[in-house]
């Protein structure tokens, strides 16, 4: 009885390996195809997280209206006027100072920085000789970096 034993001992081993053998493509092919299950985990119409729908950050921002630009600007200054004098200080003039700001060069515009301004050149003339390796025609430096300088 103990030499069936072991022999069943040995048997059930090379069972357990076949097994293993057999069922091992079996289980990859299934894990392999179950990619779009996987990925239909959590979606759907009743789901929290949804895909969003793709942004439309090409676009421009709309111009901003001068009267409302001036009277942000004029309330934020009264506000710093009042609180110059609740501290005894003397105010600043409001309407000289709303005048400055607004017409100061700056003030239709975000000021370029000039080391922005040499980074964005420094990337168009490196862009430039890609260009030109892959045979195509290189963009005028200075009209790129004005280019790029606006999109920002």
């Amino acid at each position: 009885m103990a030499s069936q034993l072991g022999a069943i001992g040995i048997q059930s081993g090379f069972v357990l390996a076949a097994i293993t053998l057999v069922a091992l493509p079996i289980a990859a092919a299934a894990f392999a195809g179950s990619g779009p299950a996987w990925r239909g985990i959590g979606k759907g119409p009743f789901a929290i997280e949804q895909e969003l729908p793709p942004s439309r950050m090409a676009q421009p921002a709309p111009p901003v209206d001068r009267a409302l630009q001036e009277a942000e600007a004029r309330q934020m200054l009264e506000a710093k006027a009042y609180r110059q004098t609740r501290r005894g200080e003397t105010p600043l003039d409001v309407e000289a100072e709303v005048a400055r700001l607004l017409d100061s060069p700056g003030a239709a515009g975000p000021a370029i920085d000039e080391k922005l301004r040499e980074e964005v050149r420094q990337l168009v003339v490196a862009s430039n000789e890609r260009r030109m390796r892959r045979g195509e025609q290189p963009l005028d430096v200075e009209t790129e970096t004005e280019r790029q300088l606006a999109g920002l």
